[in-house]
């Protein structure tokens, strides 16, 4: 089975080693347009705050006889009638099977001046490749002042990294409220006053209208109030656009996505797939890695043909929507139903704390005896327990409160360290990796983070597992010294 793979980011790179390891037939080309091994784009903003080195995000992608990777080659033409893939190199590659995976790209919005032929101005930035953050690293020593446009999810990652680097930050944002389509209003004024503590400036209800040049990089910007921010850099985060233009020429149906049906083929052509942020399934697209990867293994498992996991032909099964922001000095963390929705409906019970002098805010939302919803911000293990509660959909207290208040007799569920945690439990929740597969794998003889991140994958996503799977390791070493000390005290009886 020839297999072409467009695109080597974390979509097409794992779904090119499961098809590999679970199709002996199999035999692979993954084109990928960037000259680099596949990485964790999730960390990219890490790397830009300084949490994480640019190469020390590179995901594992061992080498196989039967993949062929083409660094720094991208596919500029789709034959479908001829089955060839042509390259930037010249080189022509045959499929029985197509996937794509070409990812998505960054929104630029519309903004006088923002670019001239050569690109966008100095100074303006996105981050949505590794590419990206290097040249925002390469800004950063001469940089006293930064702008950030967009208070979504990435926008206060950024922002949040670049005021800890000591840049005066003002983020900007078109709504009325950070995060609009995760945070209601009083969670997003939480949010707001804490990143008022971290001297980042926000302004809300506006835009950048226009980039203000000064010998050849900006200088400044213009918002749709007329007022002037001075800055020395400028980074868009105003989302992303699924990368469809090698399918729309080629043929295949597009919306905003590459429309696919619930087999993921696309429905004009069943050799031809697509997988992760360019795909439109029927279900819509999350922009969440943890779809791509989902699907990625769902195809592996249909073109398997063993009869595992989920056939071809059958509906993905539900899978929870959890957001976590990765800021430096902000905690935000929103799951189900969040944001604004009709409390009224009888079926839904919520209940909220609000403490804008601590910078805490926590809200869940109760449906039938289960967590259907929650919004927490400033408080990482409230987050946790109420994370474990709604992906598990394990019973709650009778009284919603009860999750929250954690003083009141026969509270929640108490807190527990990973050493606690059943086996079932799920630590790495990206991935799915439970507590039993990472002891198993560290009793095969895995010793570091990394061995257990080749073995399982855990903490190859957002990361926010790394010390849960290292206090694993490090329980397993503590019981590996004492038992020969143990036995020792047997024979000695």
């Amino acid at each position: 089975m020839r297999i072409v793979v467009i695109g080597h980011g974390m979509v097409g790179s794992r779904f090119a080693q499961d098809a590999v390891t679970r199709i002996p037939d199999a035999h692979l080309t993954v084109l990928g347009r960037e000259p680099h091994a596949p990485y964790n784009r999730v960390l990219l903003s890490s790397v830009v705050a300084g949490k994480a080195a640019a190469d020390g995000i590179a995901l594992d992608a061992p080498a196989h006889d039967r993949i062929d990777v083409r660094q720094g080659v991208a596919a500029v033409e789709i034959d479908r009638e001829r089955r060839i893939v042509t390259a930037s190199d010249g080189t022509l590659h045959r499929y029985d099977r197509l996937v794509l995976a070409t990812g998505s790209a960054a929104r630029i919005p519309q903004i006088q001046h923002v670019a001239d032929p050569d690109g966008l101005v100095r100074g303006v930035a996105v981050l949505k490749d590794l590419a990206d953050a290097q040249g925002i690293l390469a800004a950063l020593p001469k940089a006293r002042r930064a702008v950030v446009l967009g208070a979504g999810v990435l926008g206060l990652e950024v922002a949040t990294g670049l005021a800890a680097r000591g840049l005066a930050v003002t983020l900007v944002h078109h709504a009325d409220r950070l995060m609009e389509r995760q945070l209601g209003s009083a969670a997003s004024q939480i949010a707001e006053g804490s990143l008022a503590r971290l001297g980042i400036s926000v302004v809300t209800t506006t835009s950048v209208t226009r980039v203000i040049e000064r010998r050849g990089r900006v200088s400044a910007v213009e918002l749709g109030t007329g007022a002037e921010v001075l800055t020395d850099l400028l980074v868009m985060c105003a989302g992303t656009i699924p990368e469809t233009a090698l399918a729309r020429r080629a043929g295949l149906p597009c919306e905003r996505g590459v429309l696919v049906g619930e087999d993921l083929a696309s429905p004009a052509d069943g050799a031809v797939f697509a997988i992760g942020d360019c795909a439109q399934p029927p279900e819509g697209g999350t922009g969440l890695v943890a779809q791509g990867w989902d699907q990625a293994a769902r195809l592996v498992e249909a073109w398997a043909g063993d009869g595992a996991g989920t056939a071809a032909g059958e509906a993905p099964a539900p899978t929870t929507t959890v957001v976590r922001v990765k800021a430096t000095g902000l905690e935000v963390v929103t799951m189900g139903l969040s944001g604004k929705f009709d409390h009224g409906e009888r079926e839904l019970r919520a209940v909220r704390i609000s403490d804008p002098a601590i910078g805490r805010f926590v809200e869940v939302v109760v449906s039938h005896g289960l967590l259907v919803g929650a919004t927490v911000v400033g408080d990482k293990a409230t987050a946790t327990d109420l994370q474990a509660l709604y992906t598990r959909m394990l019973p709650v207290p009778t009284d919603p409160a009860h999750l929250i208040v954690r003083p009141i007799p026969g509270a929640g569920p108490a807190r527990r360290s990973v050493a606690e945690m059943d086996d079932d439990d799920t630590v790495c929740q990206c991935n799915g990796v439970t507590k039993g597969r990472i002891c198993d794998a560290i009793a095969a003889g895995c010793a570091t983070p990394q061995d257990v991140s080749r073995a399982t994958r855990a903490s190859t996503g957002c990361g926010d597992c790394k010390p849960q799977v290292k206090e694993l390791l490090e329980a397993h070493a503590t019981s590996e010294d004492r038992t020969p000390a143990l036995a020792g005290a047997g024979e000695a009886r």
